[in-house]
């Protein structure tokens, strides 16, 4: 009876702690890079960015923590989301209604933008390299970074141009309509 009562205890305090411990693994909100979402219409679409907002911090972002000429996850974290409830035209290529991962390749004066259909996996793999495979791009285009005001925190706007990423002295906006 004694050892009944020991293995009822053991079970529901393992029952427990697996809860309470998922349930504080869920809140993304205390993470160094929190979660931020940019929703807005581009024409009859309704667009959703969801996205780990990353702080300067006093540290060189372009060319140094994000290298110029590797794919980036565009964000911190999982991978940011794009997702559109119709079909975009961006820079005239047709992106279809859905959900897609969101990657850059920035340069100095130039990005590529890469919407991948893979999503809901982490944003690096443990080389550092984007968790991204090449197969499942659907489109590609490329876009003018230009200098802008400071922005601590990786923030995107979805405004009737298009979206926009804003991040340190950085702002590239991606056409669509």
């Amino acid at each position: 009876m004694k050892t009944e009562i020991t293995k009822r205890m053991l079970v529901a305090f393992l029952a427990v702690f697996m809860v309470s411990t998922g349930l504080l693994a869920q809140d993304k909100s205390s993470r160094p890079s929190p979660p931020a979402t940019a929703k807005g219409m581009i024409g009859d679409a309704t667009v959703t960015v969801d996205y780990s907002s990353p702080a300067v911090k006093g540290r060189k972002i372009w060319g140094d923590l994000v290298p110029y000429g590797k794919a980036w996850r565009a964000g911190a974290n999982e991978a940011t989301i794009l997702e559109t409830d119709k079909d975009l035209k961006i820079k005239g290529k047709t992106l279809p209604a859905g959900k897609y991962s969101l990657f850059a390749t920035p340069g100095e004066k130039k990005w590529e933008i890469i919407l991948n259909s893979e999503t809901g996996q982490w944003g690096v793999k443990r080389g550092g390299e984007a968790n991204r495979d090449p197969a499942k791009d659907v489109l590609k285009v490329m876009v003018k970074a230009k200098k802008a005001d400071m922005h601590e925190r990786l923030t995107y706007e979805v405004n009737k141009k298009g979206i926009a990423l804003m991040w340190d002295k950085v702002s590239v906006q991606i056409p669509a309509k």
